[in-house]
């Protein structure tokens, strides 16, 4: 349960931080309240009727019911988003910019918002199935208290990155707005929520502490001879019916394992020691700070990804043929697939790579019990025990822990082969390793892909789309039909640039940028035929006497070498020269070439 929580939070986290709002709302408030009101309505619609269906189905049609209903609450979330301008109205929550975490955590709250609605629909359910009574307030609070510790790490860092960037120490908001301060302090931040978060969470899950008794010092006994230390509470999960254990915290003083009542009434001392055993691996295999290596590694991989990949998008012709399609604006149909790409992109990471990982990670856990208490018959015996009285669930696959029934096949292959183990640990091992290179590779080899080509495609192509855009808007005004021509002779299509030079120029006749760019592509034109020596010294004379800037005498100086006037052109480039020294290199080549060579010219077609 809570690894698919973490998952749908991350989602919805991610839905909200990586949208924009608009300067200008589709709907005004009372139409986006009414919007919101209607999407609500409709959401506690399908809880009530999924829940009437769970009263007498158990806990498992319950835990099913709940899982369909958050991603359910997801998508209304994401609907909401867009539909009633979420950012826009959440917006003077972060006091005129000071604190943009605070409406990233109004967004969540939304989102909790609408869990919440779940919630109060799962009551009469819960009751039933569970045998405990609760009012409404108290059940969405349990709720609320139970899925809090996976949000505030995020909350905490959010608000920390705010109150950092207000501090007087411009170095300090540089380093962390950089991506590596950004990532350094990400994992700082992560590690320290190791350390100090296990008492937050103990106490909002209402762990108490395990009642002193010959119960409590035989877990010690078995501790002490593990050369393991750690506090243990009870873990009232769901009113302590769901049998399971826990361990968090890598610091011994602020390490808590967490045992459920109900592990306790039906398993044997022997069958606890070895649960006991399995979480002690977890801790001997250093499994939560590789947790959080895992975790901090997706912002490494989407960096290298996601950056290429909107080039790669904005290169692509049929992205501009959607823009036409759709009628949406640039910003707002790659805001929608980028959107797309990182939410898949999160998904796959956790739910097939980060579960990989953890699932492993718990064959490990598994496995320590042979080096603890020398066999696996106590922790099979568990297992089997748990399958059944969990609902029959020996053959449920689990993408985050592997069914019960592998991991009891695995322990049997395993006591009958003990090299078996040291082959899972090879292959945990290896694994690591490999991931690690693949995070260093995504770190440093951004070189690997061709970006920089994607990006100068991308710039041309997304010019021309506004461009056309400008056009179709305001077709008479000189200044786009004339970065039009300068478009369009840039990718080598003379004759269009010289007709939309043409028209910015029937507009603006005596416009000087417009005439120095016109007589440079009838003097240089690759199509030979498109050349005009003749009107393009006209053009550059008039063009000249109002700029006489470098760039504008050396289109004057190749006019009067294209008609004959060498003299006229060695001179004109020397004034060039003068004009801009910085290209003086250039322009002393072009009076060589007017000097050792002549011009090509062909007339013009009718």
């Amino acid at each position: 349960m809570i690894y698919n929580n973490l998952l749908f939070f991350l989602i919805a986290i991610f839905l909200f931080t990586m949208t924009s709002g608009t300067t200008e709302p589709e709907f005004s408030l009372p139409g986006s309240l009414g919007i919101f009101t209607v999407l609500l309505f409709t959401f506690d619609f399908f809880c009530r009727r999924f829940y009437i269906k769970t009263i007498n189905g158990g806990s498992t049609r319950y835990f099913s019911a709940e899982k369909k209903l958050t991603l359910l609450a997801l998508l209304f979330f994401a609907l909401s988003l867009f539909a009633c301008d979420l950012h826009y109205y959440l917006s003077p929550l972060s006091f005129g910019g000071q604190f943009p975490a605070l409406v990233n955590i109004g967004g969540l709250s939304v989102f909790f918002l609408f869990l919440t609605i779940m919630w109060r629909r799962a009551r009469p359910a819960y009751q039933v199935i569970f045998e405990r009574q609760y009012s409404t307030t108290e059940f969405l609070t349990s709720n609320i208290k139970t899925n809090l510790p996976i949000v505030l790490p995020w909350v905490a860092l959010s608000l920390s990155y705010d109150l950092l960037a207000l501090l007087p120490f411009p170095g300090l908001t540089v380093f962390l707005r950089s991506e590596t301060g950004e990532y350094v302090s990400f994992v700082l931040f992560l590690l320290l929520i190791l350390i100090l978060f296990p008492p937050i969470v103990r106490r909002l899950w209402n762990c108490t502490p395990f009642p002193e008794g010959p119960l409590l010092e035989h877990l010690q006994d078995f501790f002490k001879k593990q050369n393991f230390s750690a506090k243990i509470f009870l873990w009232p999960l769901f009113e302590g019916r769901v049998i399971t254990a826990g361990v968090m915290g890598i610091i011994p003083g602020l390490r808590y394992v967490m045992i459920t009542p109900a592990l306790l009434e039906h398993l044997t001392l022997d069958e606890l020691d070895a649960v006991m055993a399995h979480e002690i691996g977890h801790i001997r295999k250093k499994h939560m700070l590789l947790y959080l290596l895992i975790i901090s590694g997706f912002s490494i991989f989407a960096g290298f990804i996601l950056e290429p990949f909107t080039f790669f998008l904005l290169s692509r012709d049929w992205y501009y043929s959607l823009l036409e399609i759709t009628g949406l604006t640039a910003e707002n149909l790659i805001t929608a697939i980028m959107a797309v790409a990182v939410l898949s992109l999160m998904v796959l990471y956790f739910r097939f790579l980060f579960g990989y990982f953890i699932r492993n990670f718990e064959r490990q856990a598994d496995l320590h019990v042979f080096d603890a208490i020398g066999s696996s018959k106590s922790i099979i015996a568990a297992f089997e025990k748990i399958a059944i009285l969990s609902g029959n669930i020996r053959d449920l696959p689990s993408w985050h822990h592997f069914g019960i029934g592998q991991r009891v096949d695995y322990l049997e292959k395993c006591e009958k082969d003990p090299s078996e183990i040291v082959k899972h640990n090879r292959k945990v091992r290896r694994s690591l390793l490999a991931y690690i290179l693949l995070v260093g590779i995504a770190a440093f080899g951004q070189s690997l892909l061709p970006a920089d080509a994607w990006k100068v495609s991308y710039e041309e192509k997304y010019t021309e789309f506004i461009l056309n855009q400008k056009l179709i808007r305001e077709p008479d005004k000189a200044l786009w039909l004339g970065i039009a021509g300068d478009l369009m002779q840039h990718k080598k299509m003379e004759k269009k640039a010289i007709a939309a030079y043409n028209k910015a120029l029937a507009l603006e006749p005596s416009n000087p940028k417009l005439l120095n760019n016109l007589a440079w592509l009838l003097l240089t034109s690759e199509n030979i035929s498109l050349r005009n020596p003749k009107r393009a010294l006209e053009m550059a004379r008039l063009a000249g006497m109002q700029i006489p800037a470098g760039h504008v005498l050396d289109t004057l100086a190749t006019a009067y070498w294209a008609n004959g006037f060498t003299e006229k052109a060695i001179e004109t480039e020397k004034q060039a020269i003068f004009a801009d020294p910085s290209e003086g290199e250039y322009y002393r080549r072009q009076i060589q070439k007017f000097k050792n060579s002549k011009y090509k010219a062909e007339a013009p077609q009718a």
